[in-house]
């Protein structure tokens, strides 16, 4: 332990023992900085109290005796008082730097985490800024990205709360999400942080399983209800037929920074597209939803096709939604009226009856596995361009 860490507090104290007096302003502001000194170091703060006290009672001993019970008495008074106060002014100096430090340090982990995302910076700078954070960015990483339900009031853990647009937000400093992420993908190393309001985490992929462990343990603490909300914990999947409160895309694996972003992009990108279609399953790969983004990619022809097949449905009773509700119950059961019908609510007589008006109306019969292919694709497209919600827009 560096002694130089007391400063001049030994003549402090043997002053005191002899005067009585308080130590002065200006010492104690140099025991502060011995504080910040010893935590700049990497010296504990119990180490750096035992340091002061220490001294305090091996001084003692070779302070002279006193003439009388009482002058004793108050001179260990006033070097009692002398050790507490310069105790309390280098722990507060110790905890000030920590806290500085600490900053210092979130504001450059975000600066690497921006930078990283964003594609900025030459590649071997972000290796080298990785490698002190823990991440191995030469290996395979995987990006994990989990965002809030449009519009929705989900329920989340510390870290996540209410945005000014009446949507979730994730606090940066959320250091339950990072612990939770850190403890799934270990041993692996990550990186937790948040972008446009989403949880962004970023893990080796050595084993291959540790984005998924992520998704998983992301899905446990994001549905979970907020203490005192006095419900129990949110199903991961939502309530039965609905969206969950939070969906989460696990990106597929790449090497270096330029992998990361990829990653990401792919994730991001694969969520909106998760979003859209409304997804019951709180947890989605990248991989699975290429074909969407394929159709989306060409959205003018998406749009012809949802335009030219579907529109004839906006003529039926109650418009086009009933009957695409219809289709894509139909189809995600393989063409069975009857298992539709338990997920519609509806009898298997009204079901067939709406796939007949789809028929009539499109001139395409559900049945017919040739029109059936036309028709889902279609739907699929509705549901990326939220038609007939939202008006089709020519390009």
């Amino acid at each position: 332990m560096p002694v130089g860490l007391l400063g001049d507090y030994l003549l402090a104290a043997v002053e005191a023992a002899a005067s009585g007096r308080r130590l002065t302003a200006a010492e104690l502001a140099g025991y502060g900085r011995s504080g910040e000194q010893a935590a700049l170091s990497g010296v504990a703060l119990r180490g750096l109290v035992d340091l002061y006290l220490s001294a305090t009672w091996r001084l003692w001993r070779e302070l002279p005796a006193g003439t009388s019970l009482a002058a004793v008495r108050a001179a260990g008074l006033a070097v009692l008082r002398a050790a507490d106060d310069a105790v309390a002014a280098a722990a507060e100096g110790f905890e000030s730097a920590r806290l500085t430090v600490a900053r210092r340090e979130e504001a450059e982990r975000r600066e690497f985490f921006d930078d990283l995302l964003s594609g900025r910076g030459r590649a071997g700078d972000l290796i080298v800024r990785g490698d002190q954070l823990g991440l191995r960015l030469a290996g395979p990483h995987q990006v994990v990205v989990a965002g809030p339900a449009p519009g929705g009031a989900a329920a989340g853990p510390a870290g996540v709360e209410a945005g000014p647009g009446g949507g979730m937000e994730v606090n940066p400093g959320a250091v339950e999400i990072e612990a939770v992420v850190a403890s799934a993908a270990a041993p692996s190393p990550s990186l937790t942080g948040t972008r446009g309001g989403q949880v962004v985490a970023i893990t080796g992929a050595a084993e291959g399983g540790e984005a998924d462990r992520v998704a998983g343990a992301l899905v446990r603490l994001l549905t979970q209800a907020p203490q005192g909300a006095g419900a129990g914990p949110a199903r991961p999947g939502g309530a039965a037929g609905r969206p969950p409160p939070w969906r989460i895309v696990v990106g597929r694996p790449y090497s270096g920074p330029s992998g990361v972003v990829r990653s990401y992009e792919e994730a991001a990108e694969a969520l909106e597209v998760a979003q859209r279609l409304g997804l019951l399953e709180p947890v989605a790969s990248a991989a699975d939803l290429l074909i969407y983004q394929v159709l989306l990619r060409d959205r003018a022809a998406i749009t012809d096709l949802v335009g030219t097949v579907l529109m004839p449905l906006g003529a039926a009773r109650g418009g086009a939604a009933p009957l695409l509700a219809t289709l894509a119950a139909y189809f995600s059961h393989g063409g069975v009226a009857a298992a539709a019908a338990r997920d519609l609510h509806l009898s298997v007589r009204a079901v067939t009856y709406r796939l007949a008006r789809v028929r009539d109306l499109t001139g395409r019969d559900p049945g017919r596995a040739a029109d059936a292919l036309i028709l889902q694709v279609a739907v699929i497209g509705a549901r990326l361009l939220d038609w007939p919600a939202t008006p089709l827009v020519a390009s």
